[in-house]
């Protein structure tokens, strides 16, 4: 296996699961069909930025620090909060007005925070437009949206 399929195998496993022990991330690479050794892990580790961090309960497990990643989304959730000027539904779509040409930034901002009734989104310059997967639910989606504005 290449070292990139396996580190992003890692990062998936990192994110979806608590992970404690370097031990028990090479069972759960095993259990994917990748054989690594503890160096081979540890300089993944080191390579991919994942650090340890304490939990609720005072165990430590491992996590992803990505700073960039982070200060980019800090960044689009500024330009999203001062952008959106109104959530509308227009029949059947979640219809977002915002400054011209800040609708894609505040469309990437939006399907980062993956919410779960979205089927998919459109941006234009100045306008977003975001077909629901339940019809049922759009109210709530649109205040949710609502609620990431404030």
């Amino acid at each position: 296996m290449k070292k990139y399929t396996r580190q992003r195998l890692i990062l998936d496993i990192i994110q979806n699961n608590e992970v404690k022990t370097q031990s028990q991330l090479s069972k759960l690479l095993r259990d994917q069909g990748v054989d690594a050794t503890q160096a081979t892990i540890s300089r993944d580790i080191k390579e991919l930025r994942i650090s340890k961090v304490q939990t609720d309960d005072y165990e430590y497990k491992y996590t992803v620090i990505d700073t960039v990643y982070d200060s980019l989304n800090e960044r689009m959730e500024k330009i999203f909060k001062e952008s959106v000027l109104s959530v509308e539904r227009s029949y059947q779509l979640v219809v977002i007005k915002t400054i011209s040409y800040t609708a894609t930034v505040c469309g990437l901002y939006i399907t980062n925070a993956k919410l779960e009734n979205i089927g998919g989104i459109v941006t234009g310059l100045d306008t977003i437009f975001i077909t629901p997967k339940n019809i049922d639910e759009i109210d709530d989606l649109i205040e949710t949206i609502r609620s990431m504005v404030k």
